[in-house]
């Protein structure tokens, strides 16, 4: 309850900041309007425009009232089927995914990665640290298609490739969710990558496999099986968590009638770098016509739009197929 207030706290704050400045400028500009100095409108005019990213991130923070939106994030990216491209594809998505958690001075850790035999990644799975990083991640969720001129094709053919991202609240440690060990599949094996000759030589990694639900989580960050165990567990209760989320969230869309289905073979967003530049969220039909600057984290565009469209609801946009 406190941090809910904190928050609620800080979001007011934030906006009386601006209300306020704005009152001061606008303030400025009469008496330098009244006293005939453009010097003084003009550097009002400017401070009221300088204002547009405050109440961008104002406007984002609004639309996070999720019960887990505060909440640390674990981002988990899985290369679809297509070999070699799919899993360059998947690595490009990791590399999007930090950059954007950079731009947003949130931590990074990479938890699990299975990388591909030629390049790229199999698989990952990153925990993402700060306040609503879950929040403005959690629709994410989803299938990504990339299409370009693929680097690996001898031929310069043109190549579609897919990778999904899955988001899921770190979860407190208060919230008590029973597993039976009877449950659960344990599988442990050799870490990947880098983490020196002991990570390396022996089976610390460890993968849980809840049989109920299939849901499988990994972890290989930690040099201990047993951290790598508990890291896991708590991976496994959040995707537990996030489910009930999801259920309580279908529950809503259905009574509207514009239930989203996100799952693997559920398209969210294309990204084409040939024989155009765009990128394209198949939901909110929000477009950019920089895929380099998408690429490097300039996400939150697209996010404020998929989360005022899933807050607001309204018909879905009509939105034309890329090829």
């Amino acid at each position: 309850m406190m941090r809910r207030r904190q928050d609620l706290d800080n979001r007011i704050s934030a906006v009386r900041r601006i209300e306020q400045a704005i009152a001061d400028n606008r303030e400025l500009i009469e008496m330098g309007e009244a006293e005939g100095d453009q010097t003084i409108v003009k550097d009002a005019e400017k401070a009221i425009a300088g204002l547009k990213a405050e109440v961008a991130a104002a406007e984002l923070d609004a639309l996070l009232a999720g019960e887990a939106d505060g909440n640390d994030s674990y981002l988990q990216i899985n290369a679809g089927a297509g070999g070699t491209e799919s899993q360059d594809w998947a690595s490009m998505l990791m590399r999007m995914y930090v950059r954007w958690a950079n731009r947003n001075k949130f931590k990074v850790e990479v938890l699990d990665q299975h990388d591909g035999e030629e390049a790229g990644i199999k698989s990952c799975t990153l925990q993402i640290k700060g306040h609503n990083a879950y929040g403005k991640l959690k629709t994410e969720s989803g299938v990504h298609r990339l299409v370009r001129i693929s680097p690996y094709d001898s031929n310069a053919r043109r190549h579609t490739s897919f990778a999904s991202a899955w988001a899921y609240p770190v979860i407190d440690d208060n919230i008590d969710i029973q597993i039976v060990d009877s449950d659960l599949k344990v599988d442990t094996y050799r870490a990947s990558g880098a983490g020196g000759q002991h990570v390396n030589t022996t089976d610390s990694a460890v993968r849980l496999t809840h049989l109920p639900t299939g849901i499988i989580v990994a972890c290989q960050a930690e040099r201990s099986q047993h951290k790598n165990r508990a890291t896991a567990m708590k991976m496994l209760k959040a995707r537990l968590y996030e489910l009930e989320l999801q259920k309580k969230q279908e529950k809503v869309d259905a009574a509207n009638a514009k239930k989203t289905d996100i799952g693997w073979g559920h398209q969210i967003r294309s990204y084409v770098l040939q024989p155009y530049q765009l990128v394209k969220d198949l939901r909110t039909g929000h477009t950019s016509t920089n895929p380099d600057a998408v690429l490097d984290g300039d996400l939150d565009d697209f996010i404020q739009s998929s989360l005022a469209h899933r807050v607001f609801g309204g018909e879905d946009a009509p939105v034309e197929d890329i090829e």
